[in-house]
């Protein structure tokens, strides 16, 4: 069975930093892609980052020079880096294993002064 555990949300202030990580278990996470994704509220959820198996980074036009995607392959575990917040970027961010159709559980991201 496929689980996402996202963790690392909270709120942060303008400029601020956070990393989000995603725990995953239930398939060899070394051999699929995966990519965080957000929604805000009254918003479509939209993709933010995704990092392939050999590690191959896109993002988001909004994210990009703010935003690092990684992976640990021994830790079965993907992160989120992310800098220069800005309230725009509040939002419910999830972890997703496109292969497998699984989503994290979700965790919030709040930037406000």
């Amino acid at each position: 069975q496929v689980q996402l555990v996202e963790s690392g949300g909270g709120l942060v202030q303008p400029g601020g930093s956070l990393r989000l990580s995603c725990a995953a278990s239930g398939f060899r996470f070394s051999s699929y892609s995966m990519s965080w994704h957000r929604q805000a509220p009254g918003k479509e959820r939209e993709l933010v980052a995704s990092i392939s198996r050999p590690g191959s980074r896109n993002y988001a036009d909004s994210v990009k020079g703010r935003f690092t995607i990684s992976r640990d392959n021994y830790k079965n575990t993907v992160y989120l880096q992310m800098n220069n917040l800005k309230p725009e970027d509040t939002a419910v961010y999830y972890c997703y294993a496109e292969s497998f159709g699984s989503w994290g559980q979700g965790t919030q991201v709040t930037v406000s002064s």
